[in-house]
């Protein structure tokens, strides 16, 4: 996926960043400066995480992912996203049209679509499919407490084969993303039991480095070898571990910044042959924009900055 020569030193990164940086437009200026899309690297395709810039209504946010250098948007469908599930008919299309405009691909999506309980989620896919998405993100699972663990994954198996069932039909490929925590993924080694009956064609795992190390520790390169066949998407983001609020935790920090070793990770993504669709998540503090935040608190100059 990556040659080894092509992975970028942090210096040569901000060389990039600051090139691409000087390009964007001040919010707020007329859109006819947002006229190019730059694309900084061009052998690698990134999707940035549109809750990021949920500050900005559908034309400024492609406008300056375009102008920074993305060739895409991981566009949230989701309650609080940049398109509301019940809202999705009418407003995918027009998140669609702003991206095309300044030359973004409509490819990733991030929903909270699972067990096709309603026909909201229905319609989510069905209108992701025909505006050109071709990935989404599914919503999280838990293990309730009242049933055992091999119930749930039992149930979630069954739920997953007819979810890749609907995907096929409408020619979309589902990712269910490994979260730290309490969640069904967590561990990784528990996803495989539950993707495996399905069509994985149809029907794979967002794999997100951030969370896989906050879980493995020194074994997520063992999880990743567990993992690796089942993957249809990544995420790319970073941390550390340290004390806040009187107790020990992840604290997130930009890339390169923090524990992920991306050196070994882009290298075994290589040796995989994992090429699929990559979304850039910045969950640091951005005056909210880290939480999707329609308002933030810093300079919007200094969020895209970053």
């Amino acid at each position: 996926m990556i040659e080894d020569k092509k992975v970028l030193s942090r210096r040569n990164f901000t060389k990039l960043s600051a090139a691409a940086l000087a390009s964007v437009p001040f919010i707020g200026l007329p859109n006819e400066l947002f006229n190019s899309s730059k694309k900084v690297i061009e052998d690698i395709q990134v999707n940035v995480f549109s809750k990021h810039l949920q500050f900005l209504d559908y034309n400024e946010m492609s406008a300056a992912a375009a102008e920074i250098g993305f060739n895409g948007l991981d566009l949230t469908v989701r309650p609080k996203g940049h398109v509301l599930p019940e809202r999705v008919a009418d407003d995918l299309p027009k998140a669609v049209e702003a991206m095309k405009k300044y030359g973004l691909n409509p490819q990733m999506l991030t929903t909270n679509v699972w067990g096709l309980a309603d026909n909201t989620e229905m319609k989510v896919l069905s209108t992701a499919s025909s505006t050109g998405f071709s990935h989404y993100r599914t919503g999280w699972l838990t293990y309730p407490e009242e049933i055992s663990i091999e119930e749930s994954q039992a149930k979630y198996a069954g739920e997953a084969i007819n979810l890749s069932e609907v995907n096929k039909k409408l020619g979309l490929i589902g990712c269910y993303q490994n979260h730290a925590g309490n969640h069904v993924g967590a561990p990784i080694w528990d996803l495989p039991p539950i993707l495996s009956k399905s069509d994985t064609d149809y029907l794979g795992c967002q794999y997100d480095i951030r969370h896989a190390v906050v879980e493995g520790g020194n074994s997520w390169q063992l999880d990743l070898r567990r993992i690796e066949s089942f993957i249809k998407s990544i995420v790319i983001k970073d941390f550390k571990w340290g004390y806040k609020d009187r107790k020990w935790q992840p604290i997130n920090t930009p890339l390169g910044e923090g524990m992920v070793d991306f050196s070994s990770y882009f290298s075994l993504l290589k040796k995989y042959n994992i090429d699929v669709p990559i979304s850039l998540h910045l969950e640091y503090d951005l005056g909210g924009a880290e939480h999707g935040a329609s308002e933030i608190t810093i300079d919007k100059k200094k969020s895209l900055q970053a």
